[in-house]
């Protein structure tokens, strides 16, 4: 079944499973006050941030500027079983 991203994103969140997208630039990651609290006393919550592409060219310019969306993604291929 194929879906289009924007109702993609929406069932993601009517479901609660994420947030709806900000800018990180302009309006920072999005914490709860616990995590902000960490962040500001020096430690350092993992926050799991997912990047969407303006299209494939960005998509590629990235990956080849940010080594860890290479390295990090589970859902490559060779790693994924679970399509």
């Amino acid at each position: 079944m194929f879906i289009d991203f924007s109702t993609w994103l929406k069932a993601g969140m009517d479901n609660g499973w994420i947030s709806p997208p900000v800018c990180y630039t302009h309006d920072g990651i999005p914490m709860s006050i616990t995590e902000d609290a960490e962040f500001t006393d020096g430690s350092d919550p993992c926050i799991h941030i997912i990047r969407c592409y303006e299209d494939a060219e960005q998509k590629e310019q990235i990956e080849a500027n940010s080594f860890q969306t290479v390295w990090r993604n589970p859902f490559r291929d060779e790693n994924y079983e679970g399509r």
